[in-house]
């Protein structure tokens, strides 16, 4: 019976049509070149590139924080709307600063003013100062001329004394001569009585010329006192004379500097009125919102976060064994998780400086001699080549998987 099967079956594989042989031959001529090209497509892909499913968007968060403290008085955004650059979100109360604006311009009003009083002094202190030793100096001059004069004039008044004491010497020899002459009535009592008058009118002169002579000898005393005097007001001046006109001008300086501590407080005054009004940093989603109209905020105090759009990039974390031909500037492409593997290029900007676990909070501790190696992963960043073209839609999030695939061999 196993014979007869046996035949059967070879005369049926032998009365087989060809179409049915040639049908087999084909599917495995496909299957043999399925598998050759997944074979070099797994070969391409292991060789040439590199990839990780540890990926995921990146982005800076902006934390929003009052600049100022105050009470709000509005807020124009709510949680998750979108907001662009520049667009208002929240405004405090200015009224206090703009009254600190407007006394600091007062202020700074006044400094300017002082400063332009204490400018223009300068030049008057200058020309006061050359008129003072102009002055001082004719002092000096006329003071000595009135000494010489005062000594000339005590010069005459000596020689008046000696010329009145030379005609009361003479009277008084005249006086001693006639009167033994007189007693005897050689002369008459009327030319003895002339000769005593006239040696009392020279003794007489001879006191007035002594005075007078005492007198010129104090008036040039006095005459050299006030020539001291001048030239000690004369040599002043010109020693102090520069000194107030420095003096004048470092006032003028001060007050300057006056001016721009005054015009900085006004500066300051501006920026905190400014700061009244809060803007949007960058186009983004606003999230955990917690400011309110009403609220009282002090410095600092955050008030949302902005999620941006735009300034994006991946954060790959590949394996140690995967770097070894990875560098920066080689082409990514990126395909997106949540947008249907939507693809995305970049390049590698930066290949991180240390492990993931190295750089976590609380690093494993390999010194106790129980080591088990592990593979490690290192942070690769990837920045977008044209992400304002691919992302129009602004479609991409922080946080969302991806998945890079880098081009390591051309």
């Amino acid at each position: 019976m196993a014979d007869q099967n046996e035949q059967q079956q070879g005369q049926g594989a032998e009365t087989a049509p060809p179409e049915a042989k040639s049908n087999k031959r084909g599917i495995a001529l496909v299957v043999v070149v399925v598998v050759v090209l997944v074979a070099l497509f797994f070969y391409w892909r292991s060789t040439f590139t590199e990839d990780t499913d540890d990926a995921q968007v990146d982005g800076n968060l902006y934390q929003v924080s009052s600049r100022v403290s105050g009470q709000v008085v509005h807020v124009d955004v709510d949680e998750e709307q979108m907001v662009h650059a520049g667009d208002p979100i929240m405004e405090i109360d200015p009224k206090d600063y703009q009254v600190a604006l407007e006394q600091a311009e007062a202020n700074l009003a006044d400094a300017q003013a002082q400063a332009q009083q204490a400018l223009v002094n300068v030049p008057i202190t200058g020309t006061n100062v050359r008129t003072s030793v102009s002055t001082t100096t004719s002092d000096v001059a006329s003071s000595e001329a009135s000494v010489a004069q005062a000594e000339a004039q005590a010069q005459a008044a000596k020689a008046q004394v000696d010329q009145a004491r030379a005609l009361a010497q003479k009277a008084q020899i005249d006086v001693d001569r006639y009167t033994p002459l007189v007693a005897k009535d050689v002369i008459s009592k009327q030319q003895f009585d002339q000769a005593v008058a006239t040696a009392a009118a020279d003794q007489a002169a001879l006191d007035a010329a002594d005075r007078t002579a005492r007198a010129q000898q104090q008036a040039v005393q006095m005459m050299r006192a006030r020539l001291a005097q001048a030239q000690s007001q004369a040599l002043q001046s010109k020693k102090n004379g520069p000194e107030q006109v420095k003096a004048q001008q470092a006032q003028a300086n001060a007050a300057e500097a006056s001016v721009q501590q005054a015009q900085a407080r006004v500066d300051q005054a501006k920026l905190n009125l400014s700061y009244t009004k809060v803007v949007a940093p960058i186009t983004g989603i606003v999230s955990r919102k917690s400011v309110v109209v009403g609220a009282n905020l002090s410095v600092g105090q955050s008030l949302m976060t902005i999620v941006p759009l735009e300034d994006l990039w991946v954060t790959a974390n590949f394996k140690e064994t995967q770097l070894k031909e990875m560098k920066v500037g080689q082409a990514v492409e990126i395909s997106v998780d949540a947008l249907g593997g939507r693809k995305f290029h970049g390049h590698v900007a930066q290949i991180g400086g240390a492990t993931g676990s190295s750089l976590s909070l609380f690093p494993p501790e390999n010194a106790t001699g129980n080591y088990v190696k592990v593979v490690q992963r290192i942070p690769v960043r990837i920045n977008f080549d044209n992400l304002n073209d691919e992302n129009k839609d602004h479609a991409l999030r922080i946080g969302m998987s991806v998945e890079p695939v880098v081009r390591v061999k051309q």
